[in-house]
């Protein structure tokens, strides 16, 4: 996965001022997303966490596989039917998300960004 390809969980873990701050910040939606299943944005979450935990933590991907698999299956378990539906509209998590990302990567002993 690229770096760009984190940018959206970057921008989802950002929190409300960033997201509050216009969208010229936000990059355009994924047409891929649009009907994403659960399944799929727990896989897109999950990649784009090891890449991004991986340079934060400056480790292996390897290292940061299983934390960021706990990682995306409890944000993604905990997501609402409009969680869903929102973020393939947007290709970013919401703030309802976000919160739920934050304190599943907590949970996971993940850095926060």
């Amino acid at each position: 996965m690229s770096r760009f390809a984190v940018l959206p969980l970057l921008l989802a873990l950002s929190g409300p001022a960033l997201a509050a701050s216009g969208s010229g910040f936000l990059p355009e939606p994924d047409p891929a997303l649009r009907n994403a299943t659960p399944a799929q944005i727990r896989e897109r979450a999950e990649e784009a966490c090891i890449v991004l935990q991986a340079d934060l933590l400056d480790v292996p991907q390897e290292l940061v596989r299983e934390p960021c698999r706990c990682y995306a299956r409890r944000t993604v378990s905990k997501m609402s039917k409009d969680e869903i539906e929102d973020f393939r509209r947007t290709s970013v998590f919401n703030a309802t998300t976000r919160q739920k990302a934050l304190e599943s990567l907590d949970a996971c002993r993940l850095k926060r960004p």
